[in-house]
């Protein structure tokens, strides 16, 4: 494996990685200003930084995967569906506070019941982190020995 093979997952892991983390920051404090993401980040760091990894690993092991087999294994939407549980993970320790801004739709009780959860929805947001790793690392050492396979074929 050269250095280019393994730079490029890196880097597109490092790269979601941090997307996740500047759609946590903005959306935060779109919601509820500045000084509260800095308080609920505070709190809550070893959780978003987790999760943020975690999505992180899972699109560079995603793209590892798709440079071996073009195509032929895996699926992006585990890598989808767990990168948007994280996201909504790590937004849910604010959600409670947009009960400010649309009482008139009737979500602040389901804001409440997200304010109440929001451990929970981390906990979540990291089950899902490290299924969708096992998943996309499983198909990735499976392509990985079959490309190995079809190496030593004449």
């Amino acid at each position: 494996m050269t250095d280019n093979t393994l730079l490029r997952p890196v880097l597109f892991g490092l790269a979601a990685a941090a997307l996740l983390l500047v759609i946590y920051v903005g959306v935060v404090s779109l919601v509820s200003g500045w000084e509260f993401m800095l308080t609920q980040f505070a709190a809550f760091w070893y959780f978003v930084l987790a999760l943020a990894a975690g999505f992180g690993v899972q699109i560079g092991l995603y793209v590892r995967l798709r440079h071996l087999a073009r195509h032929g294994y895996g699926s992006g939407k585990v890598v989808a569906v767990s990168g948007g549980t994280s996201t909504a993970a790590m937004i849910s320790c604010c959600a409670h506070y947009l009960a400010n801004v649309v009482p008139v739709l009737g979500a602040t009780g389901l804001l409440t019941l997200v304010a109440q959860y929001q451990t929970g929805l981390f906990w979540v947001g990291l089950a899902f982190n490290a299924a969708g790793i096992a998943y996309v690392g499983r198909q990735t050492a499976l392509a990985a020995r079959h490309m190995a396979q079809m190496a030593r074929q004449p």
